[in-house]
């Protein structure tokens, strides 16, 4: 009896399957060689496609096999799906690089893509944590990204990361039953924590070190914001201090309030959602399907 539940789960991701068809894709970027996973619905293919952007250590699976089920919903939705392994990371070639150096891998992949489907009328790009930074500094400079979804971008500075700290995190500990356990529990640091809070609270309300530079990446993210005018879904997790401190930014810098305020940005929130989606993720999912639906029917 105990294997039935298991059979049953079996039949039915075998049944789903049936509905796409995945492949290893390998492709060139300069002199290396980047693999990819090309998720390709069976039949009834749509005119846009989705090409999913790793950052940070992840490869092409993402935590949790994120990238996995997402691709594989949204294929199931009509539209061809590429997620793959930038230089350096996964099954890729080449050094390890930073996710500000990623223009020619999207490129890459984008072209790839493109070559599997000609008829395609547009690519878009999808990203989490500095992986939607990477897609955001790229996008308007290519016209054959038809849109963007960006999941908790990366815009992490020293004062902005303290300020995420003191307004979010120190808050909600006071709530959370575990905190008084171990206060009760003679557990707590109490000193320690509180000279970690006044440090933070201070380089949270200082002014932008000299090296925080309107020249660096998140001057180039708001440019790559500002100039595109394909339609963008960002995702905004309830549960990350990632996606805090990029909102703290749109709150208190009118230059990133404006750009996201505009009619081609649509914002989800996801309250109980972590950095990664581990909770939520179908829901998150089934937006970002539902959203590609009125993109394509634009």
């Amino acid at each position: 009896m105990d294997d039935q539940p298991r059979l049953l789960r079996f039949r039915k991701l075998r049944e789903r399957m049936s509905t796409l068809q995945e492949k290893a894709l390998v492709f060139r970027c300069g002199n290396d060689r980047l693999l990819g996973i090309l998720h390709a619905p069976s039949s009834g293919t749509r005119a846009l496609g989705v090409l999913i952007v790793v950052g940070g250590p992840q490869y092409r699976a993402g935590s949790h096999r994120q990238f996995v089920i997402m691709a594989r919903e949204i294929a199931r939705a009509g539209h061809p799906v590429l997620r793959f392994d930038h230089r350096g990371i996964g099954d890729s070639d080449g050094e390890a690089r930073s996710f500000e150096e990623l223009d020619e891998d999207i490129r890459a992949a984008l072209d790839a893509m493109h070559t599997q489907y000609p008829a395609l009328r547009g690519v878009v790009v999808m990203g989490l944590c500095d992986a939607a930074s990477a897609a955001l500094m790229y996008g308007a400079g290519d016209p054959r990204v038809a849109g963007l979804v960006l999941a908790n971008p990366w815009v992490r500075s020293e004062s902005g990361e303290a300020r995420a700290y003191v307004r979010h995190y120190y808050a909600n500990r006071l709530l959370q039953a575990a905190f008084w356990r171990k206060v009760a529990a003679g557990e707590f640091d109490f000193v320690g924590s509180v000279r970690d809070f006044l440090r933070k609270l201070w380089t949270s309300k200082r002014g932008r070190p000299a090296s925080e530079s309107r020249a660096s990446f998140r001057e180039r993210m708001l440019e790559g914001l500002t100039r595109f005018r394909g339609p963008i879904l960002l995702q905004v997790s309830g549960r990350d201090l990632t996606a805090a401190e990029f909102m703290d930014l749109c709150e208190s810098d009118r230059r990133w309030g404006s750009a996201i305020a505009r009619r081609n940005v649509d914002v989800r929130r996801y309250e109980r959602a972590d950095h990664t989606f581990a909770e939520g993720l179908d829901v998150a999912t089934a937006d970002c399907a539902a959203w590609l639906d009125t993109v394509t029917g634009r």
